[in-house]
């Protein structure tokens, strides 16, 4: 047999315990299938062919691995497919794993989603809120509620009432409306004998500060304020009106003057490349529009308006306080001062905390002792956070767009 010969049956299979084919087909196995060429790359001449194909079959030691009967279509010639599973290398065998995509990673949808429903909630509450907070100013003026505290009061009690945060119109006690309903009860129930005000605010809208500084001024019982941390501008306008004011040496009191402030934002437009065109009844008309800066005239007509509201401003704190105009005018620097400093100059009567306003307002009122309570609306969980919601305060936005219009207030 030839080396040749040799090669082939090692490399394509002959029959276990058989004798080595001459290039023929053996007994039983019919037409034996045609040497296939290996999958690897041509040997160089002259070296020992390797099977790279198939594992070599080995004669079985023991004797007993008689050649089998081969079924009739082994003998047959082999397809494509089968060559093709012939020729590949010994590797083959463990079937390559088949390409599988990619797992693509879990879509975020749902937290899309989600956000855009509690975006909408909270749009939803918000707008809910500030309808709420109209509903509550418009009516607050016209009718009488009950508030909550008004079953809880037995007996001589000293009412107080927080001013705190921007003076402004938003229901609140700090806002005329929502004082008034408060003093409104008070004036009402006889076991009110007093009000202290308890105020931490640096002031706010000038109309706002003078409406709730007549309905203290023609309130009929004792009222004190006790300063807290601020004391000023409209806030310090509206404790002006009370019977005696306290306050800490720290306290920042006072601040009277008036600020009107009209943003130009012409140079920006500029250097963005933005064009406004005001169409406008009046030359003025746009004065405050903010893409322009004010003729001389128009200042000069803004200046007299802050004047005038100065004035109104000194008169209410030369009333209240019992000094002369042109001693308040001159306090009237638009700066602030100390508990201790307003206590000398007269801005303030005594230096005290809470406790002792309340005792000063039980004095006023006749009474050696009497209980508190905090005059305030009565209001759900909901319905307080819907207030807060629908506050200026709780919108960035408000407050972005509130710098560039006009807006007058007292400092």
């Amino acid at each position: 047999m030839s080396d040749q010969n040799q090669w082939q049956n090692a490399a394509w299979g002959a029959p276990l315990g058989g004798a080595p084919s001459s290039g023929g087909p053996s007994a039983g196995q019919g037409q034996a299938a045609p040497a296939q060429p290996a999958a690897s790359q041509p040997a160089a001449p002259g070296a020992a062919p390797q099977a790279t194909s198939q594992p070599q079959a080995q004669a079985n030691p023991c004797g007993y691995g008689a050649p089998q009967p081969r079924p009739s279509y082994a003998g047959q010639p082999q397809g494509a497919y089968a060559a093709q599973a012939q020729a590949q290398p010994a590797a083959a065998y463990a079937v390559p794993a088949q390409s599988v995509p990619a797992q693509q990673p879990k879509r975020r949808g749902w937290i899309v989603g989600l956000a855009a429903v509690l975006t909408v909630l909270i749009l939803g509450v918000a707008t809910i809120g500030s309808c709420t907070s109209v509903f509550t100013s418009s009516m607050g003026a016209f009718s009488y509620e009950s508030p909550s505290w008004a079953d809880t009061v037995t007996g001589d009690t000293v009412g107080i009432i927080n001013i705190s945060g921007t003076i402004q119109y938003d229901g609140t006690t700090s806002s005329p409306e929502g004082l008034k309903s408060q003093l409104d009860a008070a004036e009402q129930n006889p076991h009110i004998k007093a009000v202290v005000l308890r105020v931490n605010s640096g002031g706010g809208v000038a109309t706002a500060g003078e409406e709730m500084s007549t309905y203290i001024r023609d309130f009929s019982k004792p009222v004190v304020v006790s300063s807290a941390s601020i004391n000023a501008s409209a806030a310090y306008m509206i404790s002006s009106q009370a019977d005696y004011i306290f306050t800490d040496k720290t306290t920042s009191i006072g601040s009277i003057g008036v600020i009107m402030s009209v943003t130009d934002l012409s140079g920006l437009y500029e250097k963005l490349g933005i064009s406004v065109e005001n169409i406008t009844s009046a030359d003025a008309k746009d004065s405050g529009a903010g893409n322009r800066p004010l003729t001389e005239e128009e200042r000069a007509w803004y200046q007299d308006q802050v004047d005038q509201i100065n004035e109104v401003f000194i008169n209410f704190v030369a009333e209240g306080r019992d000094m002369p105009v042109e001693e308040v005018r001159a306090l009237a620097t638009g700066l602030t001062f100390t508990g201790m400093d307003a206590v000398e100059n007269g801005l303030a009567d005594e230096l005290g905390t809470l406790e002792t306003a309340v005792a000063k307002a039980c004095e006023l009122a006749g009474i050696a002792d009497a209980d508190t309570v905090y005059l305030q609306s009565s209001t759900s969980d909901l319905s307080r956070l819907l207030d807060i919601m629908g506050t200026e305060d709780s919108l960035d936005v408000s407050g972005t767009l509130k710098e560039l219009e006009n807006r007058v207030g007292l400092e």
